[in-house]
């Protein structure tokens, strides 16, 4: 069974990689919102996975790195993209989340990428 908690980042940062005259490679923020998945069997006694306020302790740390911050300046996220984004997020909480399953960044309403840990 799978369940997700989400999670509300501002941020800002810019894209140094992509061409001459792009948009993003201005400073510009965004409301990101991050999914967090989790996968595993469902407790019989419990009848959840997890509970959703421990999602939320392993996510802390992450939250205070993100947010209200530039990207850019984050070690590791020097092209902040949404799927660096995403790969960058799972690094993080895998060691804290081991049912980690998925991680979704939501950029805009209409943009997001999904990561599974999987090649990039």
């Amino acid at each position: 069974m799978e369940i997700s908690k989400t999670f509300h980042i501002e941020a800002a940062h810019r894209l140094p990689n992509v061409p001459a005259g792009h948009k993003c490679a201005r400073l510009h923020g965004h409301s990101f919102i991050v999914e967090v998945h989790v996968r595993g069997p469902l407790d019989p006694q419990l009848g959840w996975v997890m509970d959703f306020a421990d999602i939320k302790v392993a996510f802390a740390p992450v939250f205070e790195r993100l947010d209200h911050h530039y990207l850019n300046e984050v070690p590791g996220l020097e092209n902040p993209t949404s799927e660096n984004l995403a790969r960058w997020i799972w690094a993080e909480l895998k060691p804290r989340l081991p049912l980690l399953a998925r991680v979704v960044v939501r950029e805009t309403c209409t943009s997001a990428c999904s990561y599974d840990g999987g090649e990039a």
